[in-house]
């Protein structure tokens, strides 16, 4: 009896010892942390606080910038939204993101799959140089894109970046889409065509299913850039109302040498939340999906 007691013993304390040890790693690690959430949270502060202050509060070099000294305010946003074209760039940003997207799926997709399901002379060095074009510098290909625009009619409108943007998020996006097609097992292909699927149909039906986090994740890549891509937009569209987001807060925010701060970070950090959030929702996915191409 006095033996299994003193097991009981040894094993209560052995466990409350993991459990110390445990709770401290916990703590430690959350600590080790802090530095590197403070790091990354204090420009979204430091937006959200110049956003919503008073003038007279935002330019007193007495203040202390991170800290309210007078009562917040919505004046910067309200000047945002009814002094500016605000409204009229988000949907120009979502409707040429929207076609961006859709364009790149529809030409990424099938390209990628072919280039890494098919064997013929050249497709390793195709695919291989389909990805280097998208280390060109954006600089070289004004004056070829520009006269490309124009021939079509579309300058100085927002369907001339819908244009010009699928020539960088294509090549990543089919070299990425193609290292996920190789990952997918040839064999459930095969079983599609021995039950009678054609080659595209074992495409669509079999293939796509499992490779959803990788289109996933080209979509997302593909709204990115066209979010936060300003130098083509700079240079082929100049009316306000054709503006993207980047392009208008930026242009018509900052006149001279006078800065609307406080709109400016409005306008940013209105951007900011959605993006985070679904970055938030589809992070996994999205780590798969890039680790998913990478591996390859």
């Amino acid at each position: 009896m006095a033996a299994v007691l003193a097991a009981r013993s040894h094993a209560t304390r052995h466990s409350l010892a993991f459990r110390l040890r445990r709770v401290r790693g916990n703590v430690l690690f959350a600590l080790a942390l802090v530095p590197f959430v403070v790091f990354a949270a204090f420009p979204v502060y430091w937006m959200f606080v110049t956003a919503f202050k008073q003038v007279n509060d935002l330019y007193n070099l007495s203040n202390n910038p991170i800290l309210f000294h007078l009562a917040p305010t919505m004046d910067q946003v309200d000047y945002l939204f009814q002094k500016t074209n605000y409204v009229t760039w988000f949907f120009n940003t979502v409707e040429v993101g929207a076609v961006v997207v859709i364009i790149t799926v529809l030409i990424c997709v099938p390209a990628a799959y072919v280039l890494a399901r098919t064997r013929f002379p050249g497709s390793a060095s195709l695919g291989i140089g389909i990805f280097l074009t998208y280390l060109v510098p954006p600089t070289l290909l004004f004056l070829p894109l520009s006269q490309i625009v124009v021939g079509l009619g579309l300058a100085n409108t927002k369907w001339a970046l819908a244009l010009v943007y699928p020539t960088f998020t294509i090549p990543f996006c089919m070299w990425l889409m193609m290292g996920f097609f190789k990952n997918v097992p040839r064999e459930i292909t095969e079983a599609a065509r021995v039950d009678g699927c054609s080659r595209l149909g074992a495409m669509i039906r079999v293939v796509l299913p499992v490779s959803v986090p990788g289109i996933l994740t080209i979509v997302i890549f593909a709204f990115t850039l066209v979010l936060q891509e300003y130098v083509y937009a700079l240079t082929f569209v100049s009316s306000s109302d054709e503006k993207m987001i980047t392009l208008g807060v930026v242009t018509d925010l900052v006149r001279g040498d006078v800065f609307f701060w406080g709109s400016l970070m409005a306008g940013a950090l209105i951007v900011a939340i959605p993006t985070a959030v679904a970055y938030n929702f589809f992070m996994d996915t999205f780590v798969k999906g890039i680790t998913g191409g990478a591996l390859k």
